[in-house]
């Protein structure tokens, strides 16, 4: 019988296996299925900045108007030589290439069909290309790589294509505290380097980092407002801790910890939007995650040896991400070519994107935008 065999690098190809990669690599990815939107309006913890798909370059720069400081003028007193100029922080964001590779070996490759290598091909690689898009936005959101074991990128990673990973400020850092019998914090940390083995997750923190979030900031301030996510016309925030510091937060015995997360679970049942996916529940209207791939270190404490976790209180536009097409139109390359004298079909992709958290530099220092890093003791369980 007769069978249809479309070539190594064969155009149809590259373009039907460049769309199927991109679309299983958002399916893999956790960000992607949750947080992620496209455009600079959409109000989600990360924005696709869709500029460079089309268009030659490879910086997006993007603006926070602030906000108007200036006191009224009353009555008939003079308005003229007053008024204020509108002031304009701005960020930006690079992208580069990035690529990974599938040898198909070739001591079989006779018995199988190019199709199934392609299927295999894409199915390991779209996995690659979620995953390190997950440890990229951790990293970048957390302006560390940690300790995390599992992770792709080495140990010391400083961040790719020109965009540096930038320390969380003060204005949006805070920390765990022990809590007593009646769930009030004793002893809390005020400083990653202070953290004791006692200062675990508990909601008592994300209770203050709600409230920081809805007071923290504006008119003459300088620190920009964390501003809400929109879903499904309510305004949420969304917290996603360690599963360690899951861990914790279930094991609390305190009054009103993680009874009161039971309690309000059923306010998020039924909901369809992506952002429920998976969650904990909601928490005075905080989503709650719990993720692996939380940012963890080793050295926090006076004497830099207790075990800490850094979850993700966000807003939205916490962080970026930016994709350049590699000249298909797609975010996605697609490469195949043999070796070994026609043995071995080698199977590559590619991409050209940046990731980035944001930040604005102000009069009071750099600042981020929509995220507060809560940082905990966390334990290896």
């Amino acid at each position: 019988m007769a069978r249809t065999i479309i070539g190594v690098n064969d155009a149809k190809a590259v373009k039907k296996w460049a769309g199927l990669l991109a679309l299983d690599a958002s399916h893999k990815s956790y960000f992607n299925q949750r947080f992620m939107a496209r455009g600079a309006e959409a109000e989600v913890p990360i924005q696709i900045l869709t500029d460079l798909e089309s268009d030659a370059g490879e910086t997006i720069s993007y603006d926070l108007l602030a906000e108007l400081k200036m006191a009224p003028v009353e009555g008939e007193d003079i308005l003229e030589g007053k008024e204020e100029g509108q002031r304009f922080y701005t960020d930006q964001i690079y992208i580069d290439q990035a690529r990974c590779g599938v040898n198909t070996n070739g001591s079989m490759t006779r018995k199988r069909t190019l199709h199934d290598l392609r299927e295999r091909a894409k199915r390991q690689q779209s996995q690659w290309w979620g995953r390190l898009l997950d440890e990229l936005l951790f990293i970048y959101l957390s302006g560390a790589r940690g300790i995390n074991p599992n992770f792709l990128l080495p140990a010391g990673y400083t961040g790719r294509a020109n965009n540096a990973l930038v320390t969380p400020d003060a204005a949006h850092t805070m920390y765990g505290a022990e809590l007593n019998a009646s769930g009030a914090e004793i002893n809390g940390a005020t400083a990653f380097n202070n953290i004791d083995a006692a200062d675990r997750f508990n909601l008592r923190l994300i209770d203050r980092a709600k409230t920081r979030a809805d007071s923290q900031g504006g008119g003459v301030t300088d620190i920009p407002v964390l501003q809400p996510c929109k879903m499904d016309g309510e305004e949420t925030f969304v917290c996603v801790m360690h599963t360690f510091q899951e861990d914790d937060l279930r094991a609390s015995t305190a009054t009103g910890q993680w009874l009161d997360i039971q309690k309000s679970a059923a306010g998020a049942e039924g909901r369809k939007n992506p952002i429920f996916k998976g969650s904990l529940g909601m928490y005075r209207g905080v989503i709650l995650h719990s993720h692996r791939n939380v940012i963890r270190f080793n050295n926090a404490g006076a004497g830099a040896n207790v075990e800490a976790a850094r979850a993700l209180f966000l807003g939205s536009q916490a962080a970026v991400v930016a994709f350049g097409s590699p000249g298909t139109n797609m975010r996605f390359d697609w490469h195949e070519e043999k070796r070994d004298n026609g043995d071995k079909v080698i199977i590559s992709t590619s991409s050209i994107f940046g990731v980035k958290k944001v930040t604005f530099s102000t009069p009071a220092g750099p600042q981020d935008f929509g995220v507060f890093s809560l940082d905990t003791a966390a334990a290896s369980r």
